[in-house]
């Protein structure tokens, strides 16, 4: 499972004064997918629980397909201490050349992304008629 580590500049601290105080790193966990492969494309199904679609960014640049996904926990007044944090979701694929990136559709419900990458028209397999002469 890959990880994303993003570090957070923080004050240095002698080794006799480090405490627990805050989280300093921001870190983000590979989704788990299943990829189902048709005669129209490709189906990518990502798990990614507690994921709006407004915290989704969904995106392709040089035929790598970038999922990226945050979350978080409502305000329940100031925080005294904290534990408990929900996973903010990374993960990329390179493109094989047959997908048509232009029309590829995103949907997100109950915590499922569903993504359909369909293939080209020049990779979809086609019939030849052999006539007769």
């Amino acid at each position: 499972m890959a990880e994303k580590t993003v570090a957070n500049p923080v004050e240095v601290q002698e080794p006799a004064q480090v405490r627990e105080t805050t989280r300093q790193e921001e870190r983000f966990v590979a989704p788990p997918v299943d990829i189902y492969e048709t005669e129209e494309g490709l189906v990518l199904l990502a798990d990614l629980p507690g994921v709006t679609a407004d915290r989704l960014n969904v995106d392709v640049k040089d035929d790598v397909l970038t999922i990226e996904g945050r979350t978080e926990l409502p305000a329940h007044g100031t925080p005294v201490w904290r534990e408990f944090e929900l996973p903010n979701f990374f993960r990329q694929f390179q493109l094989p050349q047959q997908v048509d990136v232009a029309k590829i559709t995103a949907t997100l419900r109950h915590g499922v992304l569903t993504l359909k990458l369909p293939k080209a028209e020049a990779a979809k397999p086609k019939t030849i008629k052999v006539q007769i002469g």
